[in-house]
């Protein structure tokens, strides 16, 4: 069996040990294959290509994860409802594109979430996070702050989400009880900060969904001011096993892949506390 990801700087991805590791596990021989590009003229040749080769299918991330929408045949209620797909399945001939970051995001956190939320980002991943938090019981109210006026209004239906431009983050956050970062921003490939760190006020809690490297600027920023802090692998393994179903027909043992990728990290020194297991098997 193969299966892939298509995206831009994955070189370091975490995906494909995960998932090798759970198919050996489960008694299948599968690969996992990168696709790193960021000509997004390239995407349809590289689904075109994957699709012809018998692949499964393939994980979509940054920045692919809404135009690969206009490429697949059919779209799973969720990703239909967030605009954005991060698996796509060939099966009979066609494509289907699903979205299990939301799934991920929530598995992940929505134990140590609440009140009102400031979230950075409203692209493919800032899509499925503000989706999964108005589904929270314990999140009050949302803003969502991207440059992008048009992709970040887009996510504002519904009750308790409003959405401001980079001008008004420094008022937003003020009185924000915890603050999201669903931008690539801290990735090897966009280093830096998101926002200024002197936002970062006593009493917020941060979680930032890039979880390579571990420890993110932003993240470290927080943790130096006593903050409560979340990075981006518990998300990571939670997606990656709801996409493992979906492209093997298997159920995964989530736990088992929660401790791989603790292994895995382990094995690379990165600094980091041990990926909660909040949840049992998906």
């Amino acid at each position: 069996m193969r299966c892939g990801l298509i995206g831009a700087g994955i070189g370091t991805s975490l995906s494909p040990a995960l998932h090798e590791a759970e198919g050996r596990s489960q008694g299948l021989e599968l690969t996992y294959e990168l696709f790193d590009t960021a000509d997004a003229h390239g995407l349809r040749s590289l689904l075109d290509e994957a699709e012809r080769a018998g692949f499964a299918g393939v994980n979509i991330t940054h920045p692919f994860k809404q135009r690969v929408i206009e490429f697949v045949d059919d779209l799973s209620p969720q990703a239909r409802a967030i605009g954005a797909v991060n698996t796509v399945v060939f099966r009979d001939g066609r494509r289907q594109g699903h979205n299990t970051d939301a799934y991920g995001f929530t598995a992940a956190y929505e134990s140590e979430m609440s009140g009102n939320v400031v979230q950075l980002g409203a692209g493919g991943a800032g899509a499925a996070t503000a989706f999964a938090l108005r589904g929270m019981k314990n999140i009050e109210h949302i803003t969502v702050i991207d440059p992008d006026r048009s992709r970040r209004e887009k996510l504002i239906s519904g009750r308790g989400i409003e959405a401001a431009g980079p001008d008004e983050l420094a008022e937003k956050i003020g009185t924000a009880d915890g603050l999201v970062n669903a931008t690539p921003v801290g990735m090897k490939e966009h280093p830096g900060m998101p926002l200024a760190p002197e936002l970062l006020h006593r009493g917020l809690w941060v979680v930032d969904i890039v979880y390579m490297p571990v420890e993110t600027p932003l993240l470290r920023a927080a943790r130096d001011r006593g903050l409560r802090t979340s990075g981006g692998t518990a998300m990571c393994a939670y997606q990656a096993a709801a996409a493992f179903e979906l492209l093997t027909g298997r159920s995964p043992d989530t736990a088992r892949m929660l401790r791989h990728l603790d292994a895995v990290l382990a094995h690379k020194g990165a600094p980091h506390a041990p990926v909660a297991t909040h949840g049992t098997d998906h």
